[in-house]
């Protein structure tokens, strides 16, 4: 009984403390992406590889996003026609770079400030190099989702093509499509019963809802509906992760989380597990770390930190959308190697 009492008031006092920081977090990441514009951003960003890996890595302070919210930014960079460096860099660093991770860092690890700095230097460098990585892969169509990859090639066709030309081709295209049913079409309730492509829908649906082009009425209604869905999706986790924490904290033996924990090697491929695992939001996920801050070393701290963040089971489910699942596990490898060696340095010549 004695355990249960301490468990619950663990699980209570990680929920309250992480709370605003979700619901703060929430109504940011809602207010920037239907607000700011991601075609003027693309335009703006360097054609350096290594330089637009490096932005990308910091945009993330434009777009204060957990891991739940960078994917579909990151897929309406990529549908944008942003380098695959800034797309990547922005897809693993946003979650950590953005002011409210670091405001809610800072709050739970006010007495070790150095875990704050090296947190934000770790992310900015690990997304990067894995940014710059990808930016070797020109043709995006191996690794990208076939709706994903079909939409590029429209849009650079849309591009090429005068505005005349390219009507003609999309209704000889109409013209040669049978008015049956067939794999990748639906039916429309629209005129005549007519059919369209999966994809050229999906396409058609994207210019449509371009929060840029609808009137403010619409644009806050997109905002409230955007907060109830996140906080619905992220609270659940947030919920989750709290009990995991306080069950672990409670029910392990304590001379088991000693031994893995005070390992520079073993605390650091704990916490790197624990953290894919957990799959808590990076807006809160320093308060779940601060749980262990007493057991572990600094090393794998950071290691939950930076890794989580970037690759979890949750944030994979949402990354399926956009990549394949080669490519996925590329992310994951790279991610995982980086965090472990830096880490790994810092426990065995800095602490």
């Amino acid at each position: 009984m004695n355990q249960l009492s301490n468990g619950f008031t663990l699980f209570l006092s990680l929920l309250v403390e992480a709370l605003p920081f979700l619901l703060l977090g929430v109504l940011f990441s809602s207010m920037l992406l239907f607000f700011v514009d991601e075609r003027t951003l693309v335009e703006k960003v360097p054609k350096n590889p290594l330089l637009g890996a490096l932005v990308g890595s910091m945009v993330g302070f434009l777009f204060p996003v957990c891991e739940c919210g960078n994917v579909p930014v990151a897929r309406r960079l990529i549908m944008q026609g942003a380098p695959t460096s800034m797309a990547i860099g922005f897809l693993l660093a946003a979650p950590t770079i953005n002011p409210i991770v670091i405001w809610a860092t800072w709050v739970a690890f006010r007495d070790q400030p150095e875990i704050i700095v090296l947190r934000v230097v770790f992310s900015l460098i690990i997304a990067t190099i894995i940014g710059y990585v990808f930016s070797f892969q020109k043709d995006l169509s191996p690794i990208l989702q076939p709706t994903i990859a079909r939409y590029l090639k429209f849009n650079k066709r849309q591009k090429a093509e005068p505005v005349g030309l390219l009507k003609a081709s999309s209704l000889q295209q109409q013209a040669a499509v049978p008015t049956m049913l067939k794999p990748g079409t639906y039916l429309l309730g629209g005129k005549l019963g007519q059919t369209m492509r999966m994809e050229t829908a999906a396409m058609q649906a994207t210019v449509a809802t371009s929060p840029q082009s609808k009137p403010v009425y619409d644009k806050m209604r997109l905002v409230v509906e955007n907060t109830i869905q996140e906080l619905r999706e992220l609270g659940a986790v947030l919920v989750l992760g709290s009990a995991i924490a306080a069950a672990i904290q409670v029910l392990a033996p304590r001379e088991l989380i000693l031994s893995l924990g005070a390992g520079p090697i073993s605390s650091i491929t704990t916490m790197l597990v624990l953290a894919a695992v957990v799959s808590i939001c990076s807006t809160v996920d320093s308060f779940f770390a601060l749980s262990f801050a007493s057991a572990f070393t600094s090393g794998s701290l950071l290691a939950f930190l930076v890794f989580g963040p970037m690759i979890d089971l949750k944030g994979v489910g949402l990354m399926l959308s956009i990549f394949k699942p080669k490519a996925i596990i590329y992310l994951f490898a790279l991610a995982a190697q980086l965090t472990f060696l830096m880490c790994l340095i810092l426990n065995l010549h800095f602490i």
